[in-house]
C-alpha cells in the first residue's frame, strides 16, 4: 500500500466515522500521522523524523530487516495452525525456554498480552481450584473482561458493587509515593505483609486465593520498581494459601532492563514465578504472545478434559518472527545496549533532578525509566499538567514521549532497544529546556522548591481530554504577570 492514501484531514474524518470513539489516539488535538519507521525513528506523511521514546513493541527497532525477512520468507512457504506438526513451533519454544529457569518449561502460544494474561488466570483457577485473585494498585493487565476485573488502572472509577468481589487490590510496592517509602527499614516485608493480611481477610470471608498477579515492574502504574525481596515473600504467602504467582512480563521482558533477560529476575535467583506471561516485544510488532508455566500447572489444565486450541497461536510465521527477534537481541547485543544506554540515560536524568525542582524522582532499570514530576518535593503533589506540557512540547520538537501513572505525572521512557546515547542526550536536553521555561513561568526555585499548591488551589483544574490533562494558560497567581511561554500556550488553540 502507498505510504499515504488520504490527506491527514481525510484520515482523521474517516477514523471518526468508522473507528470506535473509545479508541483514543496520541496527541488528539493534533495527531501525528506516521507512514513509515526504521530503528528508533518514525516518519510522518511529510517526511519529518520523530525520535520514538514510546514504542517498547518495536523492541529491536522498527521494521528490522532480519525480522521482516524471516516473516516474509516463512509466509511464502506456509502459515497454518499448530494442529499440524512444524519445526518452527518446537524450535522457538526451545529457544524461549532457554532464557528462563528450568522449572518454567511448558509454553502456550497466543496472540496478545491480554490473551496471555487471560489464559494465565484460567491456568491458575484450574490448578488451584480457587477463585480469588490478588492484584496490585494501579495495575493494568489487558483489555478483555477477565483482565479489566483485575486492572485497577481501568476499574478504579467503578463503585464497589460494580467490581468483581473475588478480586483484591494490594498496595503498589512504590517506595517513592506509596505507603512504605525508601526511608522504611524494610519496605519489601512491609508491602508483603499487606498481601499476607489480605489473604487472611479473604479466608475469613470464605474465599480462597488462586493467584497473585503483578507486572514485574509496573508500567501504567508509573514505572514502579518493587523493592528486592518483595516477590519472594509474596510468593511464600500466596503459595502457603494454595495459590500461585503470575509474573506479567508483557511490558518489560526480553532484555529491556539490561542486567537480566526478564525483569522478575531482579528479585534474585531464589525467585521463580509459577507462570510468566509475555507479549508486545516478543514479535517486534507482529501480534504474538506466550504463557510459560510449570509441568504441574500444565498437567492440571489438561486434567479438566477441555482441549485448548488457538487458531493463530504458534503458527509458523509467528514462530519464525519470534526466533528472529531473539537472534537480533543476541547478535546486536541489545540487552547490553539497554544496560549501557539505560545507565547513561539514568545519569543524565539524575542531573536534571539536581537542577529542576519539578523533578521529584528518577527510577527504572535499563531502557525502562520514569521521571516523576511533582510540584513540591515534600508533599509530592503531582505535577500532572506540567508533565503533559512536557510531552506536548517534546512532540513539537519531534520527540515522542508519554506520561502515565495514577496521576499521569510520570514521564515514561521505553524506547526501541537500539536507542543510543546520542538519542538520550537529545531528549534530555530538550526536557531540560522545557522544564527551565516552565519553572521560570511558575516561579519555582530549587533552593526552596516553592509549593504551587497555595497559588493553584483557587484555580480551576486543567481540562482533561482523552486521559491527558492540558496545562492551559497556567500563570503564577502570587502577583506575577508571567504565564507560560507563548509556544506552550499555542498548544490549546
Amino acid at each position: 500500500m502507498a505510504a499515504e492514501i488520504f490527506v491527514k484531514k481525510q484520515t482523521i474524518d474517516l477514523r471518526k466515522k468508522h473507528i470506535g470513539p473509545s479508541c483514543k489516539i496520541f496527541f488528539s488535538h493534533d495527531p501525528v500521522k506516521i507512514v513509515r519507521a526504521k530503528g528508533q525513528y518514525m516518519y510522518d506523511e511529510k517526511g519529518q523524523r520523530y525520535l520514538d521514546c514510546i514504542n517498547n513493541v518495536a523492541h529491536v527497532g522498527h521494521c528490522h530487516p532480519d525480522v521482516v525477512k524471516a516473516g516474509a520468507q516463512q509466509m511464502e512457504l506456509l502459515n497454518t495452525n499448530s494442529r499440524f506438526l512444524h519445526d518452527n513451533l518446537v524450535l522457538y519454544a526451545q529457544r524461549l525456554q532457554a532464557t528462563l529457569p528450568d522449572k518454567l518449561s511448558v509454553c502456550y502460544f497466543v496472540n496478545s498480552g491480554s490473551e496471555a494474561n487471560d489464559l494465565a488466570l484460567r491456568l491458575a483457577w484450574q490448578y488451584t481450584g480457587h477463585k480469588d485473585i490478588i492484584t496490585l494498585e494501579n495495575a493494568y493487565h489487558g483489555h478483555v473482561s477477565s483482565l479489566i476485573d483485575i486492572s485497577p488502572y481501568k476499574f478504579q472509577h467503578l463503585s464497589d458493587d460494580e467490581r468483581n468481589q473475588t478480586v483484591h487490590v494490594a498496595p503498589s510496592p512504590d517506595v517513592y509515593r506509596g505507603k512504605y517509602r525508601a526511608d522504611h527499614p524494610d519496605p519489601a516485608s512491609a508491602y508483603a505483609d499487606e498481601v499476607k493480611d489480605m489473604i487472611h481477610g479473604v479466608h475469613e470471608k470464605g474465599g480462597k486465593i488462586a493467584a497473585f498477579i503483578a507486572e514485574s515492574l509496573q508500567s501504567c502504574g508509573g514505572q514502579v520498581i518493587p523493592p528486592t525481596g518483595y516477590f519472594q515473600q509474596v510468593a511464600q504467602h500466596v503459595r502457603k494459601a494454595g495459590g500461585i504467582f503470575i509474573a506479567d512480563e508483557v511490558q518489560v521482558g526480553f532484555g529491556r532492563i539490561g542486567t537480566h533477560f526478564w525483569a522478575f529476575q531482579l528479585q534474585g535467583e531464589d525467585f521463580v514465578p509459577d507462570i510468566v506471561t509475555m507479549g508486545k516485544p516478543i514479535g517486534n510488532g507482529h501480534p504474538m504472545s506466550c504463557v510459560v508455566t510449570t509441568k504441574e500447572v500444565a498437567e492440571a489444565f489438561m486434567s479438566s478434559g477441555m482441549e485448548y486450541f488457538n487458531t493463530f497461536g504458534g503458527n509458523p510465521v509467528s514462530c519464525a518472527i519470534g526466533t528472529a527477534v531473539l537472534d537480533v537481541i543476541a547478535k546486536e547485543d541489545l540487552q547490553g545496549n539497554a544496560l549501557r544506554v539505560g545507565g547513561y540515560l539514568a545519569r543524565l536524568l539524575e542531573q536534571q533532578k539536581e537542577k529542576h525542582p519539578l523533578v521529584g524522582d528518577i527510577r527504572g532499570r535499563g531502557l525502562f525509566a520514569g521521571v516523576e514530576l511533582v510540584k513540591d518535593r515534600l508533599t509530592l503533589t503531582p505535577a500532572t499538567a506540567e508533565a503533559q506540557e512536557v510531552i506536548y512540547r517534546l512532540k513539537e520538537q519531534y520527540i515522542l514521549l508519554s506520561a502515565d501513572g495514577p496521576h499521569r505525572n510520570v514521564l515514561k521512557f521505553k524506547p526501541p532497544m537500539c536507542f543510543t546515547e546520542e538519542d538520550a542526550d537529545l531528549v534530555v536536553g530538550k526536557i531540560d529546556q522545557i522544564l527551565t521555561e516552565l519553572e521560570e513561568a511558575l516561579g519555582l526555585k530549587l533552593q526552596n522548591a516553592l509549593s504551587l499548591e497555595n497559588g493553584s488551589s483557587k484555580r480551576k483544574l486543567p481540562a482533561e481530554e482523552n486521559g491527558h490533562v492540558y496545562l492551559g494558560a497556567l500563570s503564577h497567581d502570587r502577583g506575577s504577570s508571567r504565564g507560560l511561554p507563548q509556544q506552550a500556550k499555542r498548544l490549546r488553540t
